[in-house]
C-alpha cells in the first residue's frame, strides 16, 4: 500500500514537472531540468551504484574524469527526462537529427528483410526507434515503468510518437517478437541493462548478466543484426550512426555473438561516457 501511495506521489511530481515543461517551451526546459537532475538527482539515485560503476569503467580507461561523466549523464538525464513531453515536436520536426551509415540499413534491409536493432540507453535513446519507425516497419521491446500510474502515460507517448509497436519485456514480450518477426518486422532493443536470467558475460573484463535474446533471434531467424549509437551535441542536435552490419553465421553459437555484441557497447561507452545511464546496477549478480 505503501508503494502504491508512493507512486502516487512520484507520479504528481513528474506531471507536474512536464506541465511546468510544456509551458517553458523545449529550450528552456532542458536548461532548467538539466540543472534540477544536477541537483537533485544525486539524492534519489545511490552514489555507490555510480561510482562502483565507474570504478569497473576506470580499470580499462584510468584517464577518465569521473566528476565530468557524472555532471554530462545528469545533464542528459535532465534533458532526456523533459523532452518526453516533446516527442511531437521532436518527430515532426527532425532537423536536428543526422542519420550516418544509413547504407548499412538500407543493404540489411532490401528485398523486404528484416532485423534486429541493439543498443545502450545513450543520450536520448528513443530518438533512434523514432527515426528507424519512419522508414520500415518496426516493434521495440521495453521494459514497463513500476510506477503504475505514470506507466501508461509514458506509453501512450511511445505508441503515438516513437513506434507503435512496443512489446513488454518477458516471456510474453519474446512470444510477441516472434509474432513481430513472421509479419517481417524488424526488432529494436536495449541490451545495455541486467538482465537476471541472463548469462554472465565479460562486460569492461567483469562479469555481468547479460541478455542473449538478440543472438537467439538472429540464429534462429536467420536475421542480421545491426548496432545503433546515438550522441547528443553541445547543441542538442543528435547524431545517429548505423554502424556495420553483423551476420550470425559467422559466430559459432549465441554466446559467442553476445560476447561481440558486448564489446560493440563497451566501445560506444567508450566514445561519450557522459551520455549512458551509470545509475543502473549492471554488474549486480
Amino acid at each position: 500500500m505503501f508503494r502504491v501511495i508512493n507512486y502516487f506521489f512520484q507520479s504528481i511530481v513528474i506531471y507536474s514537472f512536464f506541465l511546468i515543461g510544456k509551458i517553458l517551451g523545449i529550450r528552456v526546459s532542458r536548461k532548467f531540468f538539466s540543472f534540477l537532475f544536477l541537483l537533485f538527482g544525486p539524492i534519489f539515485k545511490s552514489k555507490n551504484i555510480i561510482n562502483n560503476n565507474l570504478n569497473i569503467f576506470s580499470k580499462r580507461n584510468p584517464s577518465l574524469n569521473k566528476k565530468k561523466i557524472i555532471f554530462d549523464m545528469w545533464e542528459n538525464y535532465g534533458k532526456t527526462f523533459i523532452e518526453y513531453i516533446f516527442l511531437n515536436y521532436l518527430r515532426n520536426n527532425d532537423s536536428n537529427i543526422t542519420v550516418t551509415g544509413e547504407t548499412n540499413l538500407l543493404e540489411a534491409t532490401q528485398k523486404d528483410k528484416h532485423v534486429i536493432f541493439i543498443s545502450g540507453h545513450f543520450a536520448n535513446f528513443e530518438m533512434m526507434s523514432m527515426v528507424i519507425s519512419k522508414k520500415i516497419p518496426l516493434a521495440i521491446i521495453y521494459r514497463p515503468l513500476n510506477n503504475i500510474f505514470l506507466n501508461p502515460f509514458m506509453e501512450f507517448l511511445r505508441k503515438k510518437y516513437i513506434c507503435p509497436n512496443q512489446i513488454k519485456k518477458g516471456i510474453n514480450g519474446v512470444r510477441d517478437a516472434i509474432d513481430f518477426i513472421k509479419k517481417k518486422h524488424s526488432i529494436a532493443l536495449m541490451i545495455d541493462q541486467r538482465v537476471s536470467e541472463g548469462e554472465k558475460i565479460n562486460f569492461f573484463d567483469e562479469i555481468a548478466l547479460t541478455t542473449t535474446l538478440p543472438a537467439q533471434l538472429s540464429n534462429k531467424f536467420n536475421l542480421d543484426i545491426i548496432p545503433v549509437y546515438i550522441e547528443r551535441d553541445e547543441n542538442d542536435n543528435f547524431k545517429i550512426e548505423f554502424q556495420k552490419i553483423i551476420k550470425a553465421k559467422n559466430f559459432q553459437n549465441k554466446l559467442e555473438l553476445t560476447k561481440e555484441l558486448n564489446r560493440i557497447l563497451e566501445k560506444m561507452i567508450v566514445r561519450n561516457p557522459g551520455q549512458w545511464i551509470w545509475t543502473h546496477n549492471r554488474w549486480k549478480q
